[in-house]
């Protein structure tokens, strides 16, 4: 493929590089649109040469599969002309994606003007939506009937309307005032007779969204469901639109690279990283490693607290990076196994005593292991050699043991739990990640070991 794409290139070069824009408009209409676009990331400073080239309708399917960045990008340096055939050649769900991304709300409007009065209308309808739902990502165009329609009326209906709607996979019965009754897959249509009813073929299995619905609930709807599109309801059951797979699954890869950018520490990136300037990806980024930082200068304060013990039992300073390390790993560990499971659908709000309950176990048992490993590793060292902790090693050992079960356990409770306060709170269980739990466990671990060491060591130190 990486051949390919390269022996594109050269093509492509060679053509502009004797300005033979008639051949190069041959050479991109013969090409796959995915092809174009492979084409637009490897000669970026050719992308509105190439839009403006291409035949309308395979502009508007390349167009429609760039990057919001890389649209707005082509869209600013192309002919009036030109933007309004793209605009206005558009299917409603990728112009309100494409609007919705514009940060420059005169150029948006400006772009809407181009449009009829009723597609006018109609992009502003979609775009009241909330950015995240439903709404936003449905198309108003759609197949409808009567279930007082027979077979045949359907699929005569289907044949003069079918050619400019988003799907003809699945057609929608409606009652007088618009209200969604049922929908019928047009599998059903061709293998019955075409004097049957619809109102016959009607199952009332229904699954459909609302236009409020978050898009991480469509997402799990159409994951759970075998459909290829869903219809869009109001609060009163009218239907407003259909959400298509195709759709669903953009929204899914942008809502899983948003999640992972949280995740690693930094804020949702909005557009792809090497597009995005190198000043707003540190902006991006030094936000959260400025709230980690002021997180763990705690550490310094709460080894203060404990200084005349660590000067006493300078021994208990070697393991301050096993204890941080393991309550950060356990922490970690939970935080993202809770995440997946939520964003998944496999836990819910409500499951948290079940997800407590579980961890304790857990965390407990890890506890042990790790505490048992770790007395074993000091014994052993202690046996090779036996100046290394001194007379008094089984209560380092000891210390360590207990320090270690009581910071695993405590890092999985946390870890986990975090992920449901941030959700009962309205925010992204993903915005609990790796580091942020890490940083939390890291200042509360040290409280607990130095605690701990305070407790076993402190008749020795008060003698």
């Amino acid at each position: 493929m990486k051949e390919t794409i390269v022996q594109l290139t050269e093509q492509t070069r060679s053509l502009i590089d004797v300005g033979n824009i008639a051949g190069l408009k041959v050479f991109l209409d013969e090409l796959n649109i995915s092809d174009v676009e492979d084409l637009i990331d490897e000669l970026p400073e050719y992308a509105p040469l190439f839009i403006d080239t291409l035949s309308i309708n395979r502009a508007i399917n390349v167009f429609r599969i760039l990057d919001a960045p890389t649209q707005e990008r082509i869209i600013d340096k192309l002919s009036v002309k030109k933007i309004s055939e793209i605009v206005n050649g558009l299917p409603p769900d990728d112009r309100t994606s494409f609007f919705g991304e514009l940060k420059d709300q005169e150029f948006q409007h400006r772009l809407i003007s181009l449009l009829p009065p009723a597609e006018r209308k109609e992009v502003f309808t979609l775009l009241s939506y909330p950015e995240d739902s439903i709404g936003r990502l449905m198309t108003p165009d759609f197949l409808a009937i009567s279930k007082d329609y027979s077979v045949e009326e359907a699929l005569e209906y289907i044949r003069q309307n079918g050619k400019n709607t988003e799907t003809i996979d699945v057609i929608y019965i409606l009652d007088d005032k618009g209200v969604l009754i049922d929908d019928l897959r047009i599998k059903e249509l061709l293998i019955s007779d075409p004097q049957t009813s619809i109102s016959d073929l009607m199952d009332g299995r229904l699954i459909y969204l609302s236009a409020q619905d978050p898009v991480e609930e469509g997402i799990k709807i159409f994951k759970m469901n075998n459909r290829v599109a869903l219809p869009v309801i109001d609060s009163k059951g009218v239907l407003l639109g259909i959400v298509t797979i195709d759709d669903i699954l953009w929204a899914a890869d942008e809502e899983y690279s948003e999640d992972m950018q949280r995740m690693g520490g930094t804020s949702a990136l909005d557009e792809p990283y090497l597009d995005l300037p190198i000043h707003k990806l540190i902006w991006k980024r030094a936000g959260w490693l400025i709230i980690l930082f002021v997180g763990e200068l705690l550490t310094a304060s709460v080894m203060q607290y404990y200084e005349e013990q660590l000067a006493q039992m300078i021994v208990l300073a070697m393991f301050l990076p096993l204890m941080i390390s393991s309550g950060g790993n356990s922490g970690s560990q939970a935080s993202t196994l809770v995440i997946q499971a939520m964003a998944t659908g496999e836990v819910k709000l409500k499951d948290w005593w079940i997800v407590f309950r579980r961890e304790i176990i857990s965390g407990f048992s890890l506890g042990i292991i790790l505490g048992a490993i770790g007395f074993l590793r000091i014994t052993i060292w202690h046996l090779i050699f036996p100046d290394l902790y001194g007379e008094h090693w089984v209560l380092v050992g000891m210390t360590v043991s207990f320090a270690l079960i009581g910071i695993v356990l405590w890092g999985s409770l946390i870890g986990s739990m975090l992920p449901f306060i941030l959700r009962k709170f309205g925010a992204d269980p993903a915005t609990s990640s790796a580091p942020f739990v890490a940083t939390i466990v890291d200042v509360t671990g040290l409280m607990i070991y130095l605690t701990i060491a305070s407790w076993i060591f402190g008749p020795l130190l008060n003698s």
